[in-house]
């Protein structure tokens, strides 16, 4: 059963890391917009009409597909002033826990995100926006990228339950 652990371990932190490259590259397109966009309104006085719906689209992409790399580096909020006196192997088992809960509660958001975007394309729904955009393409960031941090809740939880060491690396709290 190991190697298909670890190849689930090797595939969700590729998939992970693809998604943090990606929120990445978004965030600079979202920079080199909003400088084009203040460079056409303060130089010209011609604002373009497509900055910022395409940034705020890019912007809300870019933090669904941070979840998961920000899970894989325990850099999501968390508070230590009772998990630092409590022992190793009682933290493992609250870190178990709350993955369980964690996982579950990005399950319900993936479920939900799959429904909004389908929905969405049944019915054709368009901004509102001269850009007219179908709103099933910006709302898939939602499923996607809640679906990859489901997938390293279940990588962490699958760790944390069959490692031999009650102490976890990259995890804060």
């Amino acid at each position: 059963m190991s190697g298909f652990f670890a190849l689930f371990d090797r595939t969700v932190r590729a998939l992970t890391a693809l998604s943090g490259f990606v929120a990445g590259i978004l965030i600079l397109l979202v920079s080199f917009m909003i400088a084009y966009e203040v460079f056409m309104r303060g130089v010209f006085n011609a604002p373009t009409e497509w900055s910022i719906e395409i940034s705020v689209y890019l912007v809300m992409a870019c933090g669904f597909f941070g979840l998961a790399p920000a899970l894989a580096g325990g850099n999501h909020i968390c508070v230590d002033l009772v998990t630092s006196k409590l022992s190793p192997s009682t933290n493992k088992k609250l870190r178990i826990g709350t993955s369980v809960i964690g996982m579950l509660f990005c399950l319900i958001l993936t479920i939900a995100g799959i429904d909004m975007v389908l929905a969405s394309y049944e019915m054709d729904s368009l901004s509102t926006s001269t850009l007219r955009i179908p709103l099933y393409i910006p709302q898939m960031a939602i499923p996607i990228g809640s679906a990859l941090i489901v997938l390293e809740f279940l990588r962490q939880l699958f760790a944390d339950i069959f490692s031999s060491s009650a102490t976890k690396e990259g995890k804060k709290c």
